[in-house]
């Protein structure tokens, strides 16, 4: 199956508590149906200090980061007409592109 959200691309959140925001997919989780953005669904983490044998390890402290937002909340933004629905054609070459499917563009 054709991927409609791929490492890179820019997204707009369509519902939860970052809804309306826009920032760029870091990974993609395919098997759990969810996607991580940069700068969406922020949350506080407490992390221990663990020494490492080798002698870099990992500080402790309170740190920032971002968790995955489940697939159907987010849709690509198209660099013409903004956030948009994903359509699929076929390309002279045979391969399958994705389109935007309100100004027919090309989606990068």
């Amino acid at each position: 199956m054709a991927a409609r959200v791929r490492k890179g691309d820019r997204v707009h959140v369509l519902a939860g508590k970052d809804a309306g925001k826009e920032g760029r997919v870091i990974a993609v989780l395919p098997a759990r149906n969810r996607v991580l953005v940069e700068g969406v669904n922020r949350v506080k983490r407490h992390e221990k200090v663990r020494p490492s044998a080798r002698g870099g390890g990992q500080e402790g402290g309170i740190i920032t980061k971002e968790l995955p937002v489940d697939l159907s909340n987010v849709t690509l933004v198209c660099s013409n007409c903004g956030p948009t629905r994903v359509g699929f054609s076929v390309a002279e070459d045979g391969t399958k592109i994705r389109i935007c499917r309100s100004c027919e563009g090309e989606l990068a």
